[in-house]
């Protein structure tokens, strides 16, 4: 079992940044997929990044350019860079464990409040 508890989420004007870490405890050998995701009010949750365990990621074009993952195995702590926010990126961010890097998001941390104002 994996437990992940994300934090850095905040308040910030439009074209600013923030980061984001989400801590993995229990079984974090780094041999799975992690992501992050966003869920904003009345929306469906989107998947803004992902990595595999060889450090290949993935963006959907709404971020690709402004947020960067990245993972530190030895910390076992997942980092969510975003850069240029805008209020369309207001939303709570999650981060998930997907142990057969097939599509299956089974692990979530509890979610952090991202807020940005114009």
């Amino acid at each position: 079992q994996v437990q992940l508890v994300e934090s850095g989420g905040g308040s910030v004007q439009a074209g600013g940044s923030l980061s984001l870490s989400c801590a993995a405890s229990g079984y974090t050998d780094n041999s799975y997929c992690m992501g992050w995701f966003r869920q904003a009010p009345g929306k469906e949750r989107e998947g803004v990044a992902s990595i595999n365990p060889y450090g290949t990621t993935h963006y959907p074009n709404s971020v690709k350019g402004r947020f960067t993952i990245s993972k530190d195995k030895a910390k076992n702590t997942l980092y969510l860079r975003m850069n240029n926010l805008s209020p369309e990126d207001t939303a709570v961010y999650y981060c998930a464990a997907d142990f057969g890097c097939n599509g299956s998001w089974l692990t979530w941390g509890q979610g952090t409040q991202v807020t940005v104002s114009s």
